[in-house]
This record gives structure tokens, sequence and C-alpha cells, in this order.
């Protein structure tokens, strides 16, 4: 998510990492539905374990805010956070981010570099169901723009 765009468009914008996790339970749950199964969802421990918990309950109860609500009925039990240093799982998915966001953002200055990180990317990339970035619009009457290349 682009958060200076939604700090210039919002007096008073939500949490980023409330509005990136809206965002990502909902495509956990539209995966979880299109494959007629059911999710957990672990997540890195945070600040503010016990709202992002709450607003689990408030998306199951009542839908997600958004041009995309919906209840969400495919995720199972809880939240669960767990710190990465103990799960692999966690960690892992640390590692996806950080590639994931070194591909797009960072313009490697050693070819060996770009390579490697191309190459990485291009192994995992496959596996990938759902990538995005959220451009706020500032403009009235622009459209946010939603892109999976931000460079």
């Amino acid at each position: 998510m682009d958060v200076v765009g939604q700090r210039a468009r919002y007096r008073v914008p939500e949490s980023p990492h409330s509005v990136v996790l809206q965002h990502l339970l909902e495509r956990v749950d539209e995966c979880a539905t299109s494959l007629g199964d059911y999710a957990l969802v672990i997540a890195d421990e945070v600040d503010g374990q016990a709202e992002h918990r709450a607003d689990l309950s408030r998306y199951r109860e009542v839908g997600t805010t958004g041009y995309r609500h919906r209840k969400l009925t495919r995720i199972v039990d809880t939240l669960h956070f767990a710190p990465s240093h103990a799960s692999r799982l966690v960690q892992a998915a640390d590692v996806i981010a950080f590639l994931y966001r070194r591909v797009f953002t960072h313009e490697e200055t050693d070819e060996r570099s770009r390579k490697a990180k191309i190459a990485m990317w291009n192994r995992l990339q496959p596996r990938v169901q759902h990538e995005l970035c959220w451009f706020p619009s500032v403009k009235d009457g622009q459209q946010d723009r939603w892109a999976t290349d931000f460079r």
C-alpha cells in the first residue's frame, strides 16, 4: 500500500497494517472459498493483536469495509500470532515479502545480485496467488490505482 498516498487522501487514515491485513484476509477467504476449503491464519507478531482479532470477528459478522465488502466465512478460529524466529512458515513468508519488495522497489547496482534476485523471484512467482499494491488517489474524481509493478 502506498502509505504516503493514503495519508494525503484521508484526513484520519486507518493504520496501514490494518488496511493491508483486511485486504489480505479478504483474499485468503476468497481463495479458500474457491478451493472449497477453510484457512487458518498465522501471522507475525505485531502490536495490536487483540484489535486485529476483534476486526476478524467483525468481518465475520458484518463483513469488511471498502469496495470489496464481504463477510469472511472460510477463515477458522481466530488470528494466530507467532514470533517469526519460532516459526519456519512465518520466516518463509517474511523472506518472500522481503524478496517481493526488493524485486519491485530496489534497483540493484551489482549485476550478480540483480540476476540472483530475479532468478529467486522467477521460481516463486508461479506460486503467488495474488499480488497488488494500492495507490490511493488524491484528486477528486480520480480512480484509485492498483498495480503489480511499482517501479
